[in-house]
């Protein structure tokens, strides 16, 4: 039987209150994604030195950056809009450094939500703050009293996205105000909703297997297809293991 490949996955972060400790959670569809498809997943508590994440990633084969709260726009040089909802600083302060050493190392990755805007402002590009303002004729992408809106997507055949859903009509799970705006160079855009605003950005880098998906196909909405999009990661990183393989015999 073969090994199976130990994939990370960050974890969310909420500060003392009161009476509260502090405490790190990770909501359990993207633990039972990984497992579903055939990795392991490991849990990554937020870490603010780079010399453990360095460690920690070395011992990964891939890693998933998952969802969550706003990034904070002040950490890239613009202002804070009123409907941000920022990341607690412990966090993001984490993630930030985690995606950092995962470009850098070419890890294999698959980001969901605010990760995926992470990817590609670490990368380069940039976010509407806040898509009613900034598309005002865009669908709603979030609805407060259904956690599990969704809405339409449209594919690009010739993408890990596309072959996941195939032809026809998919819909969704999505639940965000911010977008990307300009995609991080090295990206393309493999789904967007019909309005527009992107959905799905995948590396056209030889040496980086990376893909970003807005939407969330963890949720308990999901459907059959989605789960296929971690099964089409943990392919892919499978591949970058023989292929790591082969360099070494």
């Amino acid at each position: 039987m073969s090994n199976k490949p130990l994939i990370g996955m960050n974890a969310d972060y909420r500060a003392a209150a009161r009476s509260m400790p502090a405490y790190s959670y990770i909501a359990a569809g993207y633990f039972q994604s990984i497992h579903a498809a055939g990795g392991i997943p490991v849990v990554i508590p937020p870490l603010e030195d780079p010399d453990s994440i360095a460690q920690l990633l070395d011992q990964l084969n891939g890693f998933v950056l998952i969802g969550g709260a706003d990034l904070d726009p002040r950490n890239d040089g613009f202002m804070l809009h009123p409907s941000v909802r920022p990341l607690d600083p412990v966090r993001e302060t984490s993630d930030r450094l985690l995606m950092a050493e995962i470009a850098e190392r070419r890890l294999p990755l698959l980001s969901i939500g605010t990760g995926m805007q992470l990817m590609n402002v670490q990368q380069g590009g940039n976010l509407f703050l806040h898509i009613k303002e900034d598309l005002p004729n865009a669908v709603p992408h979030h609805d407060p009293q259904d956690a599990n809106h969704r809405h339409t997507l449209e594919v690009e055949s010739d993408s890990l996205v596309g072959r996941v859903y195939g032809d026809g009509e998919i819909r969704v799970s999505s639940r965000h105000h911010m977008a990307i705006d300009e995609v991080a160079p090295g990206f393309r855009v493999t789904a967007k909703c019909p309005d527009g605003v992107i959905e799905a950005i995948e590396s056209e880098m030889m040496d980086w297997f990376a893909v970003g998906t807005q939407f969330h196909p963890e949720c308990g909405a999901a459907s059959a297809l989605d789960i296929r999009i971690f099964e089409e990661f943990i392919e892919g990183v499978q591949h970058r293991i023989e292929q790591d393989l082969r360099l070494v015999a």
